[in-house]
């Protein structure tokens, strides 16, 4: 009997919840393999278990903090040892820090930009040539909704880094192309996760109407459609869509009263 072809590798950053974990269940549900790694390990060997059964995904699980210097590196090199080649990415890893710029010191700041800023820019360089050379490659990049509207109080960072990863998914959309690499910035608004609780952010947005929320799985299931039609940017959720189109439309000092005025109900500023 001859041998099954070797299926395709996704490496997801960031996998152990969330969004992470429901784009894993659209890549295995597609057929693909997954190299998963986030700091946690139970809840990725949990995934794993539940993709082989559900799809017969195998899963190649390698803890690691992307906030560390050469993590991704080392992590690509830990695959590489297993003979692991990577045809997709979705760097999702993240967090925010919470509080006023001022509340934070350097090192806190130095690593949430490692992690949400070098990182991911660092683990796309890293993984593209292989995937021109094969002329075959997937790249999600997680943005958000938040890098589509003003800056807000709190959070000083949060928006800024996820602006520079849909510009930076616009123009490796574009340089791509032409090698059978697509490449997508995804941006949902409000999503039901862990990230709020790790934010510690949870009762202020749940008290946001429910019209404002996406499911992870919602928000999993548009982006993997949106990136295997090539879209540079993608925002799921008409509401999402409407606030983005607003605050390109209204004059942009109306955009920052609106989102000073609001930015205590959906960020977690100082006493």
């Amino acid at each position: 009997m001859a041998k099954n072809k070797q299926k395709r590798v996704c490496l997801i950053t960031g996998a152990s919840a969330g969004i992470g974990e429901a784009l894993a269940h659209e890549f295995a549900k597609a057929g693909w393999d997954l190299a998963l790694t986030a700091r946690r390990e139970d809840p990725m060997v949990k995934l794993a278990q539940q993709l082989k059964k559900a799809y017969g995904t195998t899963s190649h699980i390698i803890p690691a903090d992307l906030s560390k210097p050469g993590a991704c590196v080392d992590i690509l090199a830990r695959l590489d040892k297993k003979g692991v080649q990577i045809d997709g990415l979705v760097n999702n890893a993240g967090f925010g820090l919470t509080g006023h710029f001022t509340d934070n010191d350097w090192q806190a700041h130095k690593d949430f930009l490692t992690l949400m800023l070098e990182a991911p820019t660092e683990m796309s360089r890293l993984v593209l040539d292989g995937m021109k050379a094969r002329r075959f490659g997937r790249i999600i990049n997680v943005a958000s909704l938040a890098g589509h509207v003003p800056g807000s109080r709190g959070h000083t960072l949060y928006a800024a880094t996820k602006s520079f990863l849909i510009k930076f998914s616009q123009s490796l959309n574009l340089e791509m192309a032409e090698h059978g690499v697509k490449v997508s910035a995804l941006c949902p608004g409000f999503t039901m996760s862990e990230f709020h609780d790790v934010n510690e952010t949870r009762g202020a947005v749940d008290k946001l109407p429910s019209w404002m929320w996406m499911s992870a799985q919602e928000v999993a299931e548009s982006g993997f459609i949106a990136l295997e039609r090539n879209k540079a940017v993608y925002i799921p959720g008409g509401p999402n869509k409407m606030i983005a189109l607003l605050a390109r439309l209204i004059p942009e000092s109306w955009a920052l009263k609106l989102m000073n005025k609001n930015s205590d109900r959906i960020r977690k500023g100082t006493k």
